[in-house]
């Protein structure tokens, strides 16, 4: 185990609305906060980059416009405004996971490079972030990085399980709660519940994630809860910061 903790509460980070392609659909951007009985505190995902609110330029030099745009983005949906939430501030955060470098996972890396990153060592593999297109602005953060190939527990009550496609090096999350609930926190392995039927068509290597959607899947107790990386229609469902999940 990378902490000694074990998991007492996780909060759901409301990191921004995205409209893909003018109108395809309408998408959150989560983030995850989770707390340990140490007081501990992990963060995983960071959202998009916080210049978005103050550099009107900064999207079309990323080749933004190309992908959708940014909804009303509020200072309280950057990380650090997200933790504000809280009570929070980046220096709170003792340990951050990456799911993978794209853009609206990676954006407000740089504010935690005071904390160890947990990714997977194939993620890391790339010369910077894959963050959009062929932009790679970001560098990665000069920290101590936990790299890992293969199902690892972070601490009790939770796991990272390797799921490749979306990204070659993709991460999703287990996290068993106190009182018996399971979450799966899935990220891009499937972004939406439509993405099987669509033969994850928004996928680097497809048969890669439809492995990997299945190893999730069978990872899940009949009561367990399984959380897309963008479902339009559970975005609106589930509880946000600072209401714990």
């Amino acid at each position: 185990m990378i902490l000694p903790g074990k998991i007492t509460r996780l909060y759901i980070l409301d990191l921004g609305l995205f409209d893909v392609r003018g109108g395809e659909r309408i998408i959150g951007i989560p983030g995850y906060l989770m707390e340990t009985d140490r007081g501990q505190r992990i963060l995983m995902d960071t959202g998009f980059p916080p210049d978005y609110l103050t550099d009107a330029d900064r999207p079309e030099r990323d080749g933004l416009p190309r992908f959708g745009r940014l909804i009303g983005f509020r200072p309280q949906q950057t990380a650090e405004g997200a933790l504000a939430l809280l009570g929070l501030t980046p220096q709170s955060i003792d340990l951050v996971i990456l799911t993978h470098g794209h853009i609206d996972h990676v954006g407000s890396l740089p504010l935690f490079a005071h904390a160890p990153i947990v990714m997977t060592a194939r993620e890391r593999a790339e010369p910077a972030p894959l963050y959009f297109g062929s932009a790679r602005p970001i560098p990665w953060p000069d920290t101590t990085y936990h790299l890992i190939e293969a199902d690892t527990p972070v601490c009790q009550g939770l796991t990272l399980v390797p799921t490749p496609g979306h990204t070659p090096g993709h991460l999703s999350a287990l996290v068993d709660l106190p009182d018996g609930r399971r979450v799966i926190l899935a990220a891009d392995a499937i972004n939406r519940a439509s993405e099987p039927a669509e033969a994850f068509a928004d996928s680097m290597d497809p048969a890669a994630s439809q492995a990997s959607a299945n190893y999730l899947l069978s990872l899940a107790d009949p009561d367990a809860v399984l959380i897309y990386g963008h479902e339009p229609a559970q975005w609106p469902l589930l509880p946000k910061a600072p209401h714990p999940w």
